[in-house]
């Protein structure tokens, strides 16, 4: 799976092995690099679904992204690709035709509220 990050800050850190285990933290680091593999070795998102992880939909104000666990309590947010994101006709997320995500941000969303 194509996987992008919207944030230049964020995609510079991950892609840098010394600066995300600086900024992170080793265990956290390497939970994103785990979950990163997972999405690109994933040809859609419904291979990941069932993977440890926790691959989640996610509500209310964030609905139209996903998350998986980091280190608790800690997620990797993402949202797919594809525009308008598929639907079937009882108006759920049909993870099979996701193809590509955009990592949105590392956060503990919990903590917004």
């Amino acid at each position: 799976m194509e996987i992008t990050f919207n944030d230049k800050k964020l995609a510079k850190i991950v892609n840098d092995d010394r600066k995300l285990d600086q900024k992170m933290g080793k265990l956290r680091a390497d939970k994103i690099r785990l979950r990163l593999t997972q999405l690109k070795d994933a040809d859609t998102l419904e291979d990941v679904r069932y993977l440890a992880g926790n691959y989640h939909e996610l509500t209310d104000d964030r609905k139209g992204q996903w998350a998986c666990d980091l280190d608790q309590p800690y997620r990797l947010i993402f949202a797919s690709h594809e525009n308008p994101i598929p639907k079937n006709q009882h108006g759920q997320y049909i993870w099979i035709e996701i193809k590509s995500v955009e990592v949105i941000q590392i956060i503990n969303y919990h903590k917004e509220k």
